[in-house]
């Protein structure tokens, strides 16, 4: 089968116009398939300052009222979205940039939308877990080498938006595509890779498979925070993702020929 990039990038890149204008380039320069997911960096925090509108984070999830909702659509979808597809047609790399409402491309539900409390009795508000990808659409982009721009934004059955977690989507789109592509999911952000120590960026753990996996956590050598991510990164593997690579977005080029970064495989 061809082989399909997604690849995630969060604030670290996207708050950095001269990081994030070298990483477009890199990403321009991948000749195969490829999907971005990029989240949403400081710039709605920032607006919504400017509005005085209140923000709440609670474990570093943004509590999404209604009048956040509209300002995370507009940076999200709007301006952080456009300005990507803007930058890679620079580069030539022909890109559309998509929500989850456009062409009902990611179909989520609200989350918590089954107890009135919310998920660990919090109400996230208009945030989404995803449901369903348009796998079809997806591909009839890829076909035409297109590139794709997801934006953290999809919709729920009834035309609500709902404000959604790029991680999330990067991997629901991956897996929803894994029977079409052999595809590579790629987790771009601030440190090297899995490291033995986290504030040493030469200990980056090359390949983890399940054993190591395992045996890592047994002897407590892999900190908490990175745990969820690698959890996600199995599950992946388990709903036919080939590979998922977690490194630097600095490192792009070198992420996807094996030389930088952690490799997960089965």
């Amino acid at each position: 089968m061809e082989k399909l990039y997604v690849i995630k990038i969060g604030g670290n890149i996207i708050d950095e116009a001269e990081k994030l204008n070298q990483f477009l380039q890199s990403f321009s320069s991948i000749k195969s398939p490829k999907i971005l997911v990029h989240g949403g960096g400081k710039l709605a925090t920032k607006l919504a300052k400017q509005l005085g509108v209140e923000q709440q984070m609670i474990d570093g999830r943004r509590i999404t009222d209604a009048e956040t909702l509209k300002i995370v659509t507009m940076v999200y979808a709007g301006s952080i979205n456009k300005n990507i597809v803007a930058k890679l047609q620079s580069h030539h790399c022909n890109s559309i940039g998509l929500s989850g409402a456009d062409g009902n491309c990611i179909v989520s539900h609200k989350r918590g939308s089954n107890s009135p409390l919310g998920v660990g009795g919090i109400d996230y508000g208009f945030v989404g877990d995803v449901d369903a990808v348009n796998s079809s659409l997806l591909k009839s982009l890829l076909d035409q080498n297109i590139a794709v721009v997801l934006a953290p934004i999809t919709v729920d059955t009834n035309g609500q938006l709902l404000n959604t977690n790029a991680d999330t989507i990067a991997q629901e789109a991956a897996k929803a595509l894994s029977g079409l592509y052999d595809v590579e999911l790629v987790y771009s952000f601030e440190k090297s890779g899995v490291l033995l120590d986290v504030n040493d960026e030469t200990t980056v753990i090359a390949t983890i498979d399940p054993s190591s996996y395992k045996k890592l956590k047994e002897e407590k050598k892999i900190f908490e925070g990175m745990i969820p991510k690698l959890d996600n990164a199995f599950a992946a593997l388990q709903s036919g993702v080939t590979k998922v690579i977690i490194g630097k977005a600095e490192e792009l080029d070198q992420l996807i020929s094996g030389n930088s970064g952690t490799s997960i495989v089965q």
